[in-house]
């Protein structure tokens, strides 16, 4: 006589479906790509959850991959203690770097965009970009001739139109994709030196730097 054993699974709070949930809509996305979409069925199939769950936790597709993008950003966004310090040049220079490591996110924040996801968000924490760009003016590291806001906006759609594009334009320009990303970075980096104030004024005979009015 078969002996029968039922195993009962530990019931699991909301926070820990949600984090499964993500989880396994990352690691399907990691498997598919992307382009080929994500199936709510399957991801709930991959959590172990019923599908109705999804619905109920983030009410969308949308939501879902969203969710999966602040979980990726959080986990993988740069110090910011550190970043928020840097002048303009060095802040968008390190996001360039820190973007091309972050391709799949940022192919599933622009597949959200062209969707017409209306809470699609590239800058989450604007304001403080906003008090920064102000100090980069003050203190010229960024020309106080150039709009700020604008400067920051298309020095970020530089590094995630580049990062989207990175394998085309590899292919089509007949370069690896590592001396691709080598004389990219030289050109941005010209980019953005474009955009800063002027040089310091040469020290004066007491060694102090001239103020420049």
């Amino acid at each position: 006589m078969a002996i029968v054993e039922t195993v009962r699974r530990r019931r699991r709070s909301r926070q820990e479906t949600e984090s499964e949930l993500l989880d396994a809509a990352l690691r399907l996305l990691a498997r598919d790509g992307v382009l080929a979409g994500i199936n709510l069925r399957e991801v709930a199939q991959e959590a172990g959850v019923n599908h109705g769950q999804i619905y109920q936790y983030f009410g969308s597709r949308q939501a879902l991959l969203r969710a999966a993008i602040s979980r990726l950003l959080t986990e993988n966004r740069p110090d910011p203690a550190r970043h928020w310090k840097l002048p303009f040049g060095a802040r968008r220079l390190a996001m360039w770097r820190w973007a091309r490591k972050q391709a799949p996110m940022l192919r599933l924040q622009a597949l959200l965009a062209l969707d017409g996801d209306q809470e699609v968000t590239l800058f989450p924490e604007i304001e403080r970009t906003r008090r920064s760009l102000a100090r980069d003016q003050e203190d010229g590291s960024l020309s106080p001739d150039v709009d700020p806001e604008v400067a920051h906006a298309l020095t970020a759609a530089t590094y995630l139109g580049y990062c989207v594009f990175r394998a085309t334009l590899s292919r089509e320009l007949a370069l690896s994709p590592e001396e691709l990303d080598r004389r990219a970075e030289t050109v941005y980096t010209a980019m953005l030196s474009g955009l800063s104030g002027p040089a310091p004024s040469a020290p004066d005979r007491s060694g102090r730097p001239a103020i420049s009015r």
